[in-house]
């Protein structure tokens, strides 16, 4: 602050006046009258004096955050005219700050400059790329509205759409220097713990009529499947799908990702992608740890090699005859907690509502067979044939493994109620005398209906439907069983430990499609759907790092309660003096806050703080 007075009058009135700078703009208040010189005669002998000391105590006040401010308000006066069509908000959003801070850490600023170095870009990738993923956090939208909202951010970032576009164009050129570099700055955030790697598959479908063409490479004649085409998908919608298969580390932070067209089977996109991972992490030695969708003959012998082990969900319903006799003779079991003998039968009998038996109720029991000499194992393994085309055969030889079966009492009633009550909606079907009007799935209440044609001869044949008593009770066997087959030699406790965690890749999923709108991709161009993707990706990346960091100082923040504190994170400007919170205090803010150290849990701001928060993160 300093003095101001109009040195050629003889009567001058003297002000305390502060320099504001606003993002761009550079503004002078007055925020003090003291008074004309002939009125400060009446307390003091030298008002300029006197002025001047009260100014250096509000200096010294201004330094520690207290401040007084006189301000005149005019409640006559209207609000800023425009041209635009509708009014818009002028609060300014200070919540991405938050994610700033763990962007800056990813030194992506580095990456982009060193990969357009050699070209004239009339744009700044850098600052496109952070409120792209800002954006796909805090509020999903489409490319295109997400420029509206642009105005909301503090800094008030200005580009345009074909910029946007530009640059998408840009990231999916270096899709794979770009994957290795997140995994490799990451690291400075987060120690990564790349001693178990999960895999999984996903699809996101698109709302278009038709797949796409295939592409014909110009230069070397090849021909390649367009990206969106149909395949299976779990929500059975007749639409075209893209897949994407991603790997995660032990602690539920994404190591890399990959697409694939709709129609390509998952089996044959878990060995390429970890091939990535290996040139990613040279001479890494980790645990290949899927569901049994993603553990084929192929990959469990591929993760055989190179000092690699894998631990994947084996379905017993598929284990071949003489596998299947070992899991339903009951000797061998143990319980899982102290590994002293049970029995299936003990265990499917006892009166689990007798309070000492409540330990038991959690446990479960565990047996494990060696299938090392075992040819039919139920496996499947990929052949190319000489037309290019790949098919699936009966795998032959020796798969060295262990296979771990389990059994749960829980479990089991938790399958048998499901059971019910699909048998009992089977029964409302079956009165509707139409049974056929949906298609039969594997997990429909169809499976328990068959058909059964009667006739007399020479009459029309009368089909009636009944429920299969013996589907039920097939299926009944399995109640509570699960398994997992793996070539390591470490206790069983250990070993389903980690294939527990698999549940942490279906999070990822859900995080990537229900909190940031993973769908609809409103794109056409393979190259832009592969960087739409890239930047949810990096969200993804972002917003694990930032949990992880947190659960390391025991504070856990859920995906729903983050985006709702940096969402409503916002501030509105005061005369161009401060800007004021408009936001509550709340669990979250003060884990964010104790984690990054970054003062947000404020009453006022004063511009030239927020200013110098983001010149730090930027530098």
């Amino acid at each position: 602050m300093k003095l101001f007075y109009n040195k050629n009058s003889k009567d001058p009135i003297y002000y305390a006046q502060v320099g504001i700078r606003n993002g761009k703009k550079v503004t002078t208040r007055n925020v003090k009258r003291f008074g004309k010189h002939s009125e400060l005669l009446k307390i003091t002998d030298d008002p300029l004096s006197y002025v001047k000391a009260e100014i250096r105590k509000m200096n010294e006040e201004y330094r520690v955050g207290k401040v007084e401010y006189t301000i005149s308000t005019n409640y006559n006066e209207r609000v800023e005219q425009t041209d635009d069509e509708a009014s818009t908000s002028t609060e300014l959003n200070i919540g991405y700050f938050f994610l700033q801070y763990f962007m800056a850490g990813l030194r992506l600023k580095d990456f982009f400059k060193e990969k357009t170095a050699e070209r004239k870009l009339t744009f700044n990738c850098h600052t496109i790329h952070r409120f792209l993923v800002y954006s796909r956090i805090m509020e999903p939208l489409s490319k295109y509205a997400m420029l509206d909202k642009l105005d909301s951010y503090y800094e008030k970032p200005d580009f345009r759409y074909q910029h946007i576009l530009r640059f998408m164009d840009l990231l999916e050129e270096h899709y794979d220097d770009y994957l290795a570099w997140l995994y490799k700055q990451s690291d400075t955030i987060v120690k990564r713990d790349s001693s178990v790697l999960y895999y999984d598959c996903t699809n996101f479908y698109f709302e278009c009529e038709q797949a796409d063409d295939e592409i014909v490479d110009e230069v070397t004649g090849e021909v390649m499947t367009g990206l969106r085409q149909y395949g299976v998908s779990k929500e059975h919608r007749p639409n075209p799908i893209v897949e994407m298969g991603l790997f995660m580390d032990s602690r539920g932070i994404p190591i890399t990702m990959c697409l694939h067209p709709g129609n390509t089977s998952e089996q044959l996109t878990a060995v390429p992608l970890e091939q990535e991972v290996l040139k990613m992490i040279p001479g890494s030695k980790f645990i290949y740890c899927a569901d049994a969708g993603l553990g084929s003959y192929n990959i469990r012998k591929f993760n055989s090699m190179g000092g690699r082990a894998f631990i994947v969900t084996q379905s017993i319903k598929k284990l071949s005859s003489t596998l299947k006799k070992a899991v339903f003779n009951d000797c061998d079991y143990k319980l899982l907690s102290d590994d002293s003998p049970v029995t299936i039968e003990e265990m499917k009998n006892f009166d689990r509502h007798d309070p000492d038996n409540l330990t038991l109720y959690k446990d479960c029991a565990y047996k494990v067979i060696t299938a090392d000499k075992v040819l039919d194992l139920g496996l499947y393994e990929d052949v190319v044939l000489k037309n290019g085309r790949t098919v699936q055969r009966k795998a032959k030889g020796v798969l060295k493994q262990r296979i771990i079966i389990t059994f749960s009492r829980k479990m089991m009633e938790y399958q048998r109620t499901v059971r019910d009550r699909q048998i009992e909606r089977a029964k409302k079907l079956l009165a509707l005398k139409d049974p056929e009007e949906i298609k039969k799935g594997p997990n429909d209440v169809r499976r328990f209906m068959k058909r059964v044609s009667k006739t007399k001869s020479g009459e029309k044949a009368v089909v009636e439907y009944m429920l299969d008593e013996s589907k039920i009770a097939e299926e009944e066997k399995y109640d509570g069983y699960y398994a997992v087959a793996t070539n390591l030699a470490d206790p069983a406790k250990e070993i389903l430990g980690v294939s527990q965690k698999r549940y942490q890749i279906e999070e990822c999923f859900r995080i990537i499609k229900t909190n940031f709108d993973g769908r609809p991709v409103n794109h056409r161009l393979p190259e832009r759907i592969r960087a739409h993707f890239l930047i949810c990706y990096t969200s993804l990346l972002v917003y694990r790092l930032l949990e992880a960091r947190l659960d390391d100082q025991k504070t856990h923040v859920t995906p729903d309660h983050l985006v709702t504190t940096l969402k409503n994170m916002n501030v509105t400007n005061i005369h161009d003096i401060d800007y004021m919170a408009l936001y509550k205090g709340s669990k979250a803010l003060d884990a964010l806050t104790r984690l990054t150290m970054l003062p947000l849990d404020r009453r006022h701001y004063r511009p030239k703080d927020l200013n110098r928060m983001i010149k730090k993160f930027l530098s």
